[in-house]
């Protein structure tokens, strides 16, 4: 049985990941932007670790959910969004700025809308 109010607070701790990726984002033009300057890698810390933060919170989310929630949902690759968690724990010395910077000019926008809809969708 599907716990609401613990996925609806799961839903907003990504949401509000998401949107600190995005808010961060802003300054961002291309990759180099977060490799050339300590303001720019003080970014990209920062931007991985609300990517974990995103990445920790779907896993739970599956958990809560048996796994069914996300698949409704096919218009976000949920399981790169929860790898890119992985990656960034286990091996954030290989980090690539390009792919962070990918991940927050396409797929992080996706996802807020897809994490938004879902809050929607729980609460009808």
């Amino acid at each position: 049985m599907l716990d609401k109010e613990l996925a609806l607070e799961v839903l907003r701790q990504i949401e509000e990941a998401a949107q600190k990726i995005i808010d961060r984002f802003q300054i961002i033009e291309g990759p180099s932007d977060f490799t050339d300057t300590p303001v720019g890698i003080e970014k990209m810390d920062a931007i991985c670790m609300m990517l974990i933060v995103i990445g920790e919170s779907l896993k739970n989310l599956d958990k809560i959910t048996d796994q069914k929630l996300l698949l409704q949902y096919p218009d976000v690759d949920w399981i790169k969004a929860k790898g890119m968690r992985d990656i960034i724990t286990h091996h954030y010395a290989d980090i690539n700025a390009e792919t962070i910077f990918f991940t927050c000019k396409r797929k992080i926008p996706q996802l807020l809308s897809t994490i938004q809809k879902m809050t929607k969708d729980l609460k009808i």
